[in-house]
């Protein structure tokens, strides 16, 4: 088992958030700005009609961000279940962060190539989420297994 899995997280987690948020970035850059091969609904949708729903999902990703990346430093991770703070109402909310601000650059420029990678970094978050948890299952136990109940995983369960 390797330091990483230890602590509950996916060997390659990092490495794979970082390979996907520079394709995405160039990707999204080069689609949105440049080419512009598949931004052709920005025609339809005005620029005030798409900043405003990014910039809720950017702000909501920074919340989330600021609120939850305190699990992230060395000298802060905790010996049990965390279920404080945006942790008490999904069991990875950096992993949603991520998500909202890509959906915002998203639905900032309407790159559907973008909205295509999404879909692929979406996937790759789900996976991982899903190994972690196994991780935190066997490191935790039944501790974890009540804090599962009674959390969604990308949703919280109050709003479902």
């Amino acid at each position: 088992m390797t330091m990483k899995e230890r602590n509950g997280e996916h060997p390659f987690g990092d490495a794979g958030q970082l390979l996907l948020l520079t394709l995405f970035l160039v990707v999204w850059t080069v689609d949105s700005f440049i080419l512009q091969v598949s931004t052709w609904m920005t025609d339809f949708i005005p620029l005030r009609g798409r900043l405003f729903p990014a910039g809720v999902c950017l702000g909501i990703a920074l919340i989330l961000f600021g609120k939850a990346h305190f699990i992230v430093r060395r000298d802060r991770r905790a010996g049990d279940v965390v279920s404080t703070g945006p942790f008490r109402y999904v069991r990875h909310p950096l992993y949603p962060a991520s998500l909202l601000a890509y959906l915002g650059c998203v639905l900032s420029t309407l790159s559907l190539i973008s909205l295509a990678l999404f879909g692929v970094i979406f996937l790759f978050h789900h996976y991982i989420a899903g190994y972690e948890e196994k991780l935190l299952e066997m490191k935790f136990g039944a501790a974890y297994l009540e804090y599962k109940n009674k959390t969604g995983r990308w949703i919280p369960k109050r709003l479902r």
